[in-house]
């Protein structure tokens, strides 16, 4: 459940802008910690602003759901702060006000999260009050039906949102009969049927410690962090106990579903097989994508869907490794008049790039926004945090802030036009949703 005091958060803000902020990423030095009992973190220590920023993360996220019981750990998430060890739901949410604390949790495909933000003069109550909620959740049968209910108000919503029909359908058709082809928070028949029991037979498999990444910035030291991470995390158990996740195989390549509904506007969506994080030509991927639609006012589908032609408000393509499948994806939103134009103009974008690859100027430029905008996400304590756990989670090394530019200034125009290939090459699934004029539904090879 989200916990966030706004008068808090702003006073730390104004805070740390008066004291000039946080370290950029090139001045960013992180510390390995390793506690006595053999938990490690990454830490930046930061003294100029009194607060502590923690992230973790536990493998296992919706990925780890019973097949007929899709949203256990999104559920669990959800409660493990309504009330735990002697503290009922109330009594716990008065302690973090009390004591300014902000504690969340979060589940994706692959991972539950976690992030605790806390002034350093109140560090002590604060993990305490994480130990707490990661080793004594309460998991009380009111809560659950409390937050059930608002879960269930939220998916009946989604049946007339034309966005989350789009993502539903097209992960459905993908993978059909993986955990990925599920939502990662349930449907309206999996999640009346999720019990108390299930909550706690899905904490007690996926919070230990093996699994944990961690990443703190702040007021904080390694001699005074060690500590703490045994006392926050020791008592979880050592192994989790997690069901083997297959490889995800995309299906549905070349398919196009419509989805008839009386919305103003067509949501697009399409996708098709990507590059792992890992493989060697991410990072080639990485400023390939850029080019086609990664989010600058200079790139291909920005151009030509928005600034040419006005189809769309917003357009773009991205990459989205996961742990058992890599994608590429694309999406915008249009009049259902110009819906069939707009598809055909991203389409034949991708085409264009796959089988001429990007101009070298095109590249140049891309290198260069990706690199420039990159200290932009170590700009604030918590910004460094959750970028230091997505390193580890990716499993980059602890040098990656200082190589990454490196990286992509060795990409070559020859690996660019190849990885353009590779990439935008093949067949994508996609799925519209809403009144698309003459747009029909076809079949691989259609």
């Amino acid at each position: 459940m989200r916990r966030y005091f706004p008068f808090v958060l702003a006073a730390v803000a104004a805070l740390a802008a008066a004291l000039g902020g946080v370290p950029k990423a090139h001045a960013t030095k992180i510390e390995r910690v390793i506690s006595p009992g053999g938990i490690e973190a990454w830490l930046v220590r930061e003294t100029s602003v009194p607060l502590i920023a923690m992230d973790f993360a536990f493998k296992g996220g919706a990925d780890q759901d019973p097949a007929d019981k899709a949203g256990v750990s999104h559920l669990t998430a959800a409660l493990l702060d309504d009330g735990a060890g002697d503290l009922d739901s109330a009594a716990f949410q008065r302690r973090l006000e009390e004591h300014a604390v902000e504690l969340r949790f979060s589940t994706g495909r692959g991972h539950l999260r976690g992030s605790l933000r806390v002034l350093k003069e109140r560090q002590e109550q604060g993990f305490d009050l994480l130990r707490l909620a990661l080793t004594a959740p309460r998991f009380e049968v009111a809560e659950l039906d409390r937050t059930r209910a608002q879960l269930l108000a939220g998916l009946r919503r989604e049946t007339t949102n034309p966005n989350q029909i789009a993502s539903r359908t097209w992960w459905q058709a993908a993978f059909p009969g993986h955990p990925y082809g599920r939502q990662t928070s349930g449907s309206l028949e999996s999640v009346p049927q999720i019990t108390v029991e299930d909550l706690k037979a899905y904490a007690r498999r996926v919070l230990a410690r093996d699994t944990l990444k961690v990443a703190v910035v702040g007021d904080i030291d390694a001699a005074a962090l060690a500590p703490l991470l045994d006392r926050v995390f020791g008592a979880l158990p050592a192994k989790a106990e997690l069901t083997p996740v297959p490889p995800a195989v995309m299906q549905a390549m070349g398919r196009r579903i419509v989805v008839d509904l009386d919305v103003p506007q067509a949501v697009i969506l399409l996708g098709g097989v990507g590059i792992a994080r890992k493989d060697p030509d991410f990072m080639a991927a990485f400023v390939v994508n850029h080019i086609l639609g990664g989010g600058s006012f200079s790139s291909r589908l920005y151009t030509e869907v928005r600034e040419k032609r006005g189809l769309a408000y917003g357009v773009y393509s991205y990459l989205l490794p996961l742990d058992h499948a890599a994608l590429v994806m694309a999406s915008t939103a249009t009049s259902g008049e110009r819906a069939a134009e707009s598809l055909h103009i991203i389409e034949s974008e991708r085409r264009k790039l796959a089988a001429e690859g990007p101009t070298a100027a095109e590249l140049a430029k891309a290198k260069a926004y990706l690199k420039g905008s990159y200290p932009l996400r170590f700009d604030t304590s918590s910004k460094i945090s959750a970028q230091l756990l997505e390193i580890q989670i990716e499993d980059l090394g602890i040098d990656y802030i200082n190589k990454r530019n490196a990286l992509i200034d060795a990409v070559t125009l020859s690996d660019a036009k190849r990885v353009a290939r590779r990439l935008f090459g093949g067949a994508f699934l996609t799925t519209v949703v809403g009144r698309p004029k003459g747009l029909l539904p076809t079949e691989p090879g259609g």
